[in-house]
């Protein structure tokens, strides 16, 4: 194949986004080489309808369906590990909650990165340059939801508040006034201070989901022919093809469709971008040589750079919805069990896409809380957040039966907290199960293998059981969902945990940057120390998981590198 200027691996949030800004510039040439499927055709409702995006994964052609190992924590099951295998990667995929994060995370970042450029004030406009907010599918007036002077107009990536009220909506904001002094207000969580009870913003357009495909990729490729894709086509390893300094250069791909399909080798002229994500990056890097040497020597790799901490660190937010039954006849349960109810929120959907499946499927409002200072847990272990701005744990309020690991109950009306470990400390790792880049890769997050983690779920469920008892419910909520009966005392939370708690789909870490030498993966400019070639943009290159969702700090985080190789080359 002709060389491109830049390589990408996998059209993923942070790939997209980049790709479409380098291809402004007609000088340069693009090519995406991606493993998964086209996000337009068969069962594309699920990754368009902005409600039906829980459905999304696992278990679809829009997903890698990816199993841990048996953890520990959580009964010794395997758990399912959802990543996106679709143009958009998981922008394409997730529940669609946009939350930037804390400004002490990006100045922490910027620390570990030995770079001021990633803090929060030097971030900060990249953060504007994302976004824009268009109306919403409801129309309803958006006054006093959210702070417009820090948000963007103009921005490829659409994101808005809620588009269908919800029967709890006044409810969980009279919650806010009752118990003011534990669940404050924040009448924009996306100010850099995430602290409290904020309306939800959601990256979605009107009725559709905004995704980095839909956002950059699709305009990009309308409007410049520099820009290339190369679907259903999996990266199978990055190859030497020279040195430089006595460090090996990596500017050429190997890909093939399957396992039996033909193998092919593409060049860039200037570098290769690995934007696989925490899963995909690491194990592409090790098929590549590229890793701890030992272990790549025991699956008959030949190590060429020797780098032992790719696929190391992996850390991931566990989760864990609690419910409780409600005297309501308005919740979301009905079309969240299918059948008649879905079907006419489908036919209502699809001629103007209005109803509630032009919402988000999860919750209008969540919360990101701290500790007091003076909790037990900070003194006996070392607070892991990156400062007083950022949470230890966070909750969602969904008006129906939220969960992603228990059956759907067949009738009643229902109540969810989602509880979050927003700065877990358990580690986990991405190790190859053998030579052949199409079998899985061993999975292994450790989740709950630190007290820390632990004591944080088990506070944030007695938090939310706190929540759940303000005078706001008094009448609305009749008694705990059976399974959820015993998250009342500390016992009950953990054995609860045991078999409900899961992934809420956050992998970080396994390629992480360091400023330090003989330390992580990739550099304060997210280049592959030991080599030259390659850099890393995606989940896996962060130093830390962010105390929030991840897909708005990717973004932002992508804007500044698309700006970093411009300068890099003179562009």
């Amino acid at each position: 194949m002709t060389p491109a200027s830049y390589l990408w691996t996998n059209a993923g949030t942070a790939g997209n986004a980049i790709a479409a800004r380098l291809a402004e510039n007609v000088n340069t040439s693009v090519l995406i080489l991606e493993a998964g499927r086209n996000n337009v055709g068969f069962d594309s409702d699920l990754i368009t309808i902005s409600f039906l995006g829980p459905q999304a994964s696992p278990h679809t052609s829009f997903d890698w369906n990816y199993t841990t190992v048996p953890q520990e924590a959580l009964n010794n099951q395997l758990i399912a590990y959802p990543r996106d295998y679709v143009l958009g990667g998981s922008s394409s995929t997730n529940h669609m909650v946009y939350t930037r994060g804390s400004s002490d995370d990006y100045d922490r970042f910027a620390e570990l990165a030995g770079d001021d450029g990633w803090n929060w004030d030097n971030l900060f406009p990249y953060a504007i340059k994302v976004w824009h907010l268009p109306p919403c599918a409801r129309g309803h007036d958006e006054t006093g939801q959210y702070i417009p002077s820090i948000h963007g107009t103009d921005g490829p990536l659409s994101t808005s508040i809620y588009g269908y009220a919800a029967d709890i909506d006044d409810r969980v904001i009279a919650t806010t006034s009752e118990l003011s002094e534990e669940f404050p207000w924040n009448p924009d969580y996306n100010s850099g201070n995430m602290l409290g009870v904020s309306w939800m913003h959601s990256t979605i357009s009107g009725p559709l989901r905004s995704s980095s495909a839909t956002a950059y990729f699709e305009p990009a490729l309308n409007n410049y022919s520099n820009l290339d894709l190369v679907y259903n086509s999996q990266v199978t390893r990055v190859i030497q093809n020279g040195e430089i300094d006595d460090l090996p250069v990596f500017t050429t791909v190997e890909f093939a469709k399957n396992p039996t399909a033909p193998r092919y080798n593409v060049s860039a002229t200037r570098e290769v971008i690995l934007s696989a994500g925490a899963i995909g990056t690491p194990q592409i890097l090790m098929l590549s040589g590229i890793g701890r040497s030992l272990d790549l020597a025991a699956v008959d790799i030949q190590p060429i750079v020797d780098l032992p901490e790719v696929g190391q660190n992996l850390v991931d937010h566990p989760l864990l919805p609690i419910q409780w039954n409600v005297n309501s006849s308005e919740t979301l349960d009905p079309i969240f069990r299918g059948g008649e109810a879905l079907d006419a929120a489908l036919e209502q959907y699809h001629p103007n896409g209005t109803g509630r499946l032009a919402a988000n499927g999860v919750s209008n409002h969540m919360a990101f809380n701290r500790l007091p200072e003076n909790f037990s847990v900070l003194a006996e272990f070392e607070d892991p957040t990156s400062g007083p701005a950022s949470p230890h744990y966070e909750h969602a309020y969904a008006n129906g039966f939220f969960t992603t690991s228990q059956i759907q109950p067949t009738s009643g009306s229902y109540l969810s907290i989602i509880n979050v470990v927003a700065t877990p400390t358990s580690r986990g790792a991405i190790t190859l199960a053998s030579n052949d880049p199409f079998q899985h890769p061993t999975i292994d997050p450790k989740m709950f293998t630190t007290d820390f983690d632990v004591s944080i779920m088990i506070e944030s469920a007695k938090v939310a059981q706190r929540f759940a008892a303000a005078p706001a419910w008094d009448g609305y909520i009749t008694g705990p969902y059976i399974d959820s009966v015993n998250t009342t005392t500390e016992d009950g939370i953990k054995e609860y945990m045991g078999q409900w708690a899961t992934t809420i789909k956050h992998p970080f870490c396994t390629a992480r940057l360091s400023k330090e030498d003989g330390e992580g993966v990739a550099d304060g400019q997210l280049l592959l120390k030991k080599a030259k070639g390659v850099r890393i943009v995606d989940a896996s290159v962060f130093p830390i998981i962010p105390a929030g969702h991840p897909q708005a700090m990717i973004y932002i985080v992508a804007e500044r590198v698309a700006d970093v190789i411009k300068a890099t080359w003179d562009m």
